[in-house]
């Protein structure tokens, strides 16, 4: 420890406690229309800056940080895109980048987009108040704007929560359940939807006798067929269920020549997104433990409040290759606005996570390359088009989509 001399003039010691080195700067600078570069990614702030906390009602993000006595990152907060890795972010973007506000939806949760490329539609779900609600949501791409309109398979399926293409359904995770879904019952289970026939046909809905707590999101291992999903705790916190959590948090394998369930992991504390890298070789588990909520009966259902120090952090685990097991977990990414909730990976690798008020862009080992930017909350998104490079972003109060030269896996 260096100590100054008792003769030091007491001007030139406050001179010293003031100065501030290496301050970014300039903090931002404009990289296209409504594209904002952050340089070295802002990380030496001037002082003082601040950053309030999210709460489950208004997620924050980095443009809300204030700096220098108050002033706000004004750029940042109006920007649609905010880049973070220059090279590899404007690439994403390519020439022409757009963000378009395409829906306004009611503030009910809306997830499990999956389109289907023979129809050229996009299918999602609507998670809404009144508890039991069934009808789910269409958009249909061949018109020109593309129409909104509800739809209903037979029978119905309530409250899906994550869905993903294949071998031409829609299998989807469902999260509601209840004893009385129009004179029915209906149990967390996955489903696969025929969107030709509209016919829905479940796949299992227990395990060994247990309720399944929610099935959040499903991935389906292209080499094996074997489907993946995780089991958070969401369905008991938010009323779109009537029984209590059975099981832990966990996520498991179905095998769909078996029927068996297995198991993969049960170290996360709210498991939430769930997707593959392209050779199936990688899957990645999003955390969202930093929302969460008591499961003791008395409560009720007490809602998820957020917690800023709780997990909200994506991980990778290396997959068998007969896709049987995971191993090697590692932490791939700590969240940058809110909590990791929808989860895909680009034809190239690139890892996209719905993540408060957008999406972030993130490379396997974990560096943010960008971030899209909405003003409202997204639950999920997934690509569109003949060349897989329009992605529509679905949530709470908006439905909105991205052209740019980002592509998507092609699903079979």
């Amino acid at each position: 420890m260096r100590i100054l001399s008792s003769s030091c003039p007491l001007f030139l010691i406050a001179g010293l406690v003031r100065a501030q080195t290496g301050i970014t700067n300039p903090l931002t600078t404009k990289c296209g229309p409504s594209v904002v570069c952050v340089n070295k990614y802002a990380n030496v702030l001037p002082y003082h800056f601040f950053r309030n906390l999210s709460t489950s009602s208004d997620a924050s993000t980095f443009g809300d940080t204030t700096i220098a006595n108050g002033t706000q990152l004004k750029d940042v907060q109006n920007a649609s895109f905010l880049v973070f890795d220059q090279d590899r972010g404007l690439e994403i973007l390519g020439s022409n980048p757009t963000y378009e506000f395409v829906f306004s939806v009611s503030k009910a949760v809306h997830e499990a987009p999956v389109y289907v490329p023979s129809q050229n539609k996009l299918y999602l779900s609507q998670l809404s108040p009144p508890p039991g609600y069934l009808p789910q949501l269409v958009i249909d791409l061949n018109q020109d704007p593309p129409t909104l309109s509800e739809f209903l398979s037979d029978p119905p399926v309530y409250a899906p929560n994550g869905g993903t293409f294949y071998d031409g359904k829609i299998i989807w995770a469902a999260s509601g359940g209840n004893r009385s879904i129009e004179g029915g019952e209906q149990r967390e289970g996955i489903r696969v939807l025929d969107p030709e026939t509209n016919k829905t046909t479940t796949l299992v809905n227990n395990y060994f006798g247990f309720y399944f707590n929610t099935i959040d999101d499903v991935a389906v291992n292209k080499k094996t067929g074997d489907i993946y999903f995780t089991d958070p705790q969401y369905s008991w916190f938010n009323s779109l269920t009537d029984t209590p959590p059975q099981l832990p948090c966990a996520s498991y394998r179905y095998n769909q020549t078996s029927g068996a369930v297995f198991l993969i992991d049960d170290t996360l504390s709210q498991p939430n997104g769930i997707a593959l890298s392209p050779d199936d070789s990688i899957l990645y588990i999003s955390d969202s433990g930093a929302v969460t909520g008591p499961v003791d009966p008395k409560y009720g259902h007490p809602g998820t409040p957020f917690n800023a120090t709780g997990h909200r952090t994506i991980y990778a685990f290396d997959v068998s290759s007969d896709g049987t097991k995971i191993t090697n977990k590692r932490a791939v990414y700590l969240t940058a606005a809110y909590v990791p909730d929808g989860l895909k990976v680009a034809a190239n690798g690139y890892i996209l996570t719905a993540n408060g008020r957008g999406v972030d862009v993130v490379d396997p080992a974990g560096q943010l390359l960008l971030t899209v930017q909405t003003n409202y909350t997204v639950q999920n998104f997934a690509w569109t088009g003949p060349e897989l490079k329009t992605l529509w972003l679905v949530g709470q109060g908006g439905i909105s989509k991205v052209e740019w030269e980002l592509k998507g896996q092609e699903l079979k």
